[in-house]
């Protein structure tokens, strides 16, 4: 009996919180980072005129947080970290990406005066997480310019920490998602040490995931919930004022420092391709970091986003 009442309300919570014959609430996690621009858009693009469903935001300090919460099905999605969702799913989390986040905007900062990576054997690079793109960037950097994974100390450390280590001394270098590259950069703490479209492009980094019981119980609303979600980008690829004013709602940052790491991202096409995405499959192999990574068809959705009609 305990658990066909479990069953009955894993099933009730699938239907993405409706109540009382309302508008179903979609709850979707994110980090306050450039990489999500988006998502933050689409919330407030969304209220405007959509009547199917609602956007509830979760903001999460950290990707351990974000993912504790979409594991446990606290919320029903998230724009998270590639190889994060790769690795839930490997666990037996039903995860399936419906989009990308965004396309490059992956930099590699180092400290002053670095002509290349080879000039910091032995000091230690940032990293925000083991299963992130931005460690699979660093590797493939250090094997291009002839370097051994062991030759550098790669350290974890909170996005927003990064700037301050660095200014600090307490590393040499850091890759994450924006904005925080872009800020190093701006308060001349750092300088661009490679960009990731230079040896990696179309490297994919951040995407859009939804609990796979939300999908399914929830069609009508999950095609329109993406169809908005990508219209969003589009808007934001045009980075002007209003996509400005909202992100400095969710990530508060300068101006100045905006410039930069939007100069660094594009939003204009957010499909997620087999080909990019079995390089990153066969990275996680070849690092060890996975011994069985869901395939393209096991993790990618692309039944809302093919064919879709764009604003």
């Amino acid at each position: 009996m305990l658990i066909i009442l479990l069953l009955i309300n894993i099933g009730c919570s699938a239907k993405a919180n409706e109540i009382d014959g309302k508008k179903p609430v979609i709850k979707i996690g994110y980090l306050p980072i450039t990489h999500a621009a988006p998502l933050f858009l689409q919330e407030q693009m969304h209220n405007e005129k959509h009547e199917k469903y609602e956007i509830e935001l979760v903001k999460f300090g950290s990707w351990p947080d974000l993912m504790d919460a979409l594991n446990a099905g606290r919320i029903d999605g998230a724009s998270v970290l590639i190889q994060l969702a790769m690795k839930a799913m490997e666990k037996g989390i039903d995860l399936r990406a419906v989009a990308l986040g965004h396309e490059d905007g992956n930099v590699l900062i180092s400290k002053q005066d670095v002509d290349s990576i080879q000039d910091m054997k032995g000091e230690s690079f940032a990293i925000p997480h083991t299963y992130s793109t931005q460690h699979l960037l660093l590797q493939e950097l250090l094997t291009l310019e002839g370097m051994e994974y062991e030759d550098i100390d790669i350290v974890e450390l909170p996005p927003a920490e990064m700037p301050v280590a660095l200014s600090e001394e307490r590393i040499s270098g850091y890759v994450v998602a924006e904005p925080f590259g872009a800020l190093g950069v701006r308060l001349d703490i750092g300088e661009v040490l490679a960009f990731s479209e230079e040896f990696w492009p179309n490297s994919y980094c951040c995407v859009l995931v939804l609990r796979n019981n939300v999908i399914e119980n929830n069609t009508e609303m999950t095609k329109q919930f993406v169809t908005d979600y990508v219209n969003a980008g589009l808007k934001a690829d045009e980075k002007d004022g209003r996509l400005y004013t909202t992100l400095q709602e969710y990530i508060k940052v300068e101006e100045e420092t905006l410039d930069i790491s939007l100069d660094w991202i594009t939003f204009n096409n957010l499909a997620i391709e087999e080909e990019e995405y079995d390089n990153i499959y066969h990275r996680v192999i070849d690092l060890n970091l996975m011994e069985s990574p869901p395939t393209y068809h096991e993790f990618v959705d692309n039944q809302f986003i093919d064919g879709m009609e764009t604003e």
